[in-house]
């Protein structure tokens, strides 16, 4: 088990610091456990909810209106649970040493694109190549 990166509480990874060395990585890692953490929850809660609401309602459009909200609420669950598979690949990544790095061209993944979504496993370019692909290909 190797030591605890120190990481003061205002830090940001900037440019100017070595791509994805040990401080960098260790936001990262703080960062996707953070978010896991409060997908769960919202997951906890949302089972909760679930489980608490079951009734009998009388009326047929109450409880058309309270089946649609149920549905959008397990297409929601069921987002986050693919999120969470998302959020651990990442950290796997981390602990192989391949995080922050294109899977397509392996190159590094720029710094603000793996703040605002550090479960990128690609380039914004190689992202943008691949979905023109998919949207030529769904459209065919």
């Amino acid at each position: 088990m190797k030591a605890e990166t120190f990481l003061p509480q205002d830090y940001r990874p900037a440019e100017d610091e070595p791509f994805m060395n040990e401080r960098q990585l260790e936001y990262f890692r703080r960062k996707l456990l953070d978010w896991r953490e409060d997908v769960l929850n919202g997951s906890r809660e949302t089972l909760e909810g679930l489980a608490n609401g079951t009734r009998a309602i009388p009326d047929i459009a109450d409880r058309a209106s309270e089946e649609t909200d149920r549905a959008l609420e397990l297409r929601t669950r069921d987002r986050q649970r693919k999120l969470v598979s998302k959020i651990e690949a990442a950290l796997r990544r981390i602990e192989n040493g391949e995080f922050g790095y294109c899977e397509v061209s392996g190159e590094p993944i720029s710094l603000k694109r793996l703040d605002a979504r550090p479960i990128a496993t690609m380039t914004l370019e190689a992202q943008e190549k691949h979905e023109r692909r998919e949207k030529v290909h769904r459209d065919t």
